[in-house]
């Protein structure tokens, strides 16, 4: 552990958790505030892929959808599986008009995703987008 380590955990200053406190800001729809925690949270754990798409979240809502689209494929870099990211993509790339990558990626959301619980609607709009995109 280095000096500055142990200088945090003896002042406290190491014990935040940004994650955490992004989440709560988010739920409070402060954005730019909950962005700023993501960013902290990934200087602790830079290849979080909860963390990135968290951060691709904030993006959309914050209007920035080419980051968001970043932050998401780096997230399905690290976590290639992760149903959050290849939804939230898809709906992006939708905007983008790239509807045969997002259809690839509601595919693979529709793979991935859990049926119950809060992806089940998330299931039911993919399906539903999926079948508009004709297949």
């Amino acid at each position: 552990m280095t000096w500055w380590k142990v200088w945090e955990k003896a002042s406290g200053r190491g014990s935040t958790d940004y994650y955490a406190e992004g989440v709560v800001l988010v739920g409070q729809e402060l954005y730019h505030e909950a962005l700023t925690s993501f960013r902290l949270a990934l200087k602790d754990r830079p290849d979080d892929p909860a963390t990135l798409e968290q951060i691709a979240v904030i993006y959309t809502h914050i209007g920035l959808l080419e980051e968001a689209v970043r932050s998401y494929r780096h997230a399905l870099q690290l976590r290639p599986l992760s149903p959050a990211a290849h939804y939230g993509l898809a709906f992006l790339l939708l905007k983008n008009g790239e509807d045969e990558d997002a259809a690839d990626h509601l595919r693979a959301f529709l793979e991935q995703a859990r049926r119950d619980g809060e992806e089940a609607r998330q299931i039911d709009h993919a399906e539903r987008t999926l079948e508009k995109l004709g297949g």
